[in-house]
C-alpha cells in the first residue's frame, strides 16, 4: 500500500493546549492545502504557509475550497473548522474535540439536567459578570434584569464615549448591509467571539447545545460563553470603529477582535472558566488521565478493555 506522505498524526498530548494556542482565522475567496505540518493558502496575491498547530479555530468564509488532505491535517492538529457566512456572521457547521475524555461532558449533562444544580451554574456565570456582588441568592428573573441593566449601560456608555448614536441592537442575518455601521460592527465582533467559544468548547470535549443562561439551541452554551466577555471585547470596539468610520468595517472589525482576544487572554480565560462552571474545587486539581470506563450502576464506572467473569 503505498504511503500518504506527510507528518504521522500526532498524539493530543503532543500538541498544543487550545488556552497557549492563537485564537483565529477568517478566510475567504482562497484556496486550502497542505505542505507537510502546514496550511498552505493561495489566491490571487499569493501563497501563505500556517503552522496548523498554531491556531485554534478556521473561520472558512464564501469562496472558500479546502482539499481533503488540508482537512486531515486540520483534525489531526485539533484545529476546528467552522463554516461561516459572508463576514463571518452565519454558523453553517464545524469541528472535533481536542481531547478523548468524556469528564466535562458528563459533568455538563447532569448539571443542566438538575434544576437545583442548573442554577447554580447560572449564578456561577453571573458572578463572573458581577464579581463584586452577591448573586448567590437571586432568582433567574432578577438576574436576567440586572444582566439587561449592565448591558444598557454598557451600550449607552459606548456611545456617549465615541459620540455614536445608539437607537438598540437591530440587526439581520440574512441583509449584513441592512443595519448601521455599529450594527454591523458588532455582529462581525460577535461572530468572532462566537468561532472562539465554539472552538474552545469543542476542544474540551463539551456540548455547544447543553447551555444554562441560554437554551433549545445548537449553540446555547457557546452563547453562554461568549457572553461572558462581549462588554470587555466587541462593544467597545465596535463603537470606536463606527466612530472613526472605518473603510472595511467587518474585516477591520475581525481584526481587532482578534488581537485584542490575544491580548487579553480570552482563549485561556475560557479555558479556566468553563472548567470553574462546571467543576468543583476538588475536581479542578485532579489531573486528567485517559481512560475508557465500562459503566456500572454501582460505581463511577470500571475499567475497560479486560473481560469480565460472569456473575450468577
Amino acid at each position: 500500500m503505498k504511503q500518504i506522505p506527510g507528518i504521522a498524526r500526532p498524539e493530543l498530548q503532543a500538541l498544543p493546549q487550545i488556552k497557549d494556542r492563537m485564537t483565529f482565522l477568517y478566510l475567504e475567496h482562497c484556496q486550502l492545502e497542505r505542505d507537510d505540518s502546514a496550511i498552505v493558502l493561495r489566491d490571487l496575491d499569493g501563497t501563505v504557509y500556517v503552522p496548523a498547530a498554531a491556531i485554534s479555530v478556521l473561520l472558512l468564509g464564501p469562496g472558500t475550497s479546502i482539499t481533503h488532505r488540508a482537512m486531515e491535517l486540520i483534525g489531526d492538529a485539533g484545529v476546528l473548522a467552522v463554516w461561516v457566512g459572508e463576514r463571518g456572521v452565519r454558523y453553517y457547521a464545524g469541528g472535533r474535540p481536542l481531547t478523548h475524555r468524556a469528564r466535562l461532558l458528563i459533568r455538563q449533562a447532569e448539571l443542566s439536567s438538575n434544576q437545583r444544580e442548573h442554577l447554580k451554574v447560572v449564578r456561577k456565570m453571573y458572578q463572573l459578570r458581577f464579581p463584586n456582588e452577591d448573586v448567590s441568592s437571586l432568582t433567574m428573573q432578577q438576574l436576567r434584569g440586572r444582566e439587561g441593566s449592565r448591558m444598557r449601560q454598557a451600550y449607552r456608555s459606548a456611545s456617549r464615549k465615541w459620540n455614536v448614536t445608539w437607537n438598540g441592537r437591530e440587526y439581520s442575518p440574512e441583509n449584513f448591509e441592512a443595519g448601521t455601521p455599529v450594527n454591523q460592527a458588532l455582529s462581525a465582533g460577535n461572530a468572532c467571539l462566537y468561532g472562539i467559544a465554539h472552538a474552545v468548547i469543542f476542544a474540551m470535549g463539551c456540548s455547544p447545545g447543553l447551555g444554562f443562561v441560554h437554551v433549545g439551541h445548537e449553540n446555547s452554551f457557546v452563547y453562554d460563553i461568549a457572553d461572558l466577555y462581549k462588554t470587555e471585547i466587541v462593544i467597545p470596539l465596535a463603537f470606536e470603529l463606527a466612530a472613526i468610520g472605518a473603510e472595511d468595517l467587518p474585516g477591520e472589525m475581525r481584526r481587532r477582535t482578534r488581537d485584542a482576544m490575544t491580548a487579553a487572554h480570552i482563549l485561556e480565560r475560557m479555558v479556566h472558566d468553563i472548567r470553574w462552571l462546571l467543576l468543583d474545587g476538588e475536581e479542578l486539581d485532579e489531573p486528567s488521565v485517559e481512560e475508557v470506563l465500562l459503566w456500572d450502576k454501582n460505581s463511577e464506572g470500571l475499567p475497560g478493555g479486560r473481560l469480565y467473569r460472569e456473575v450468577d
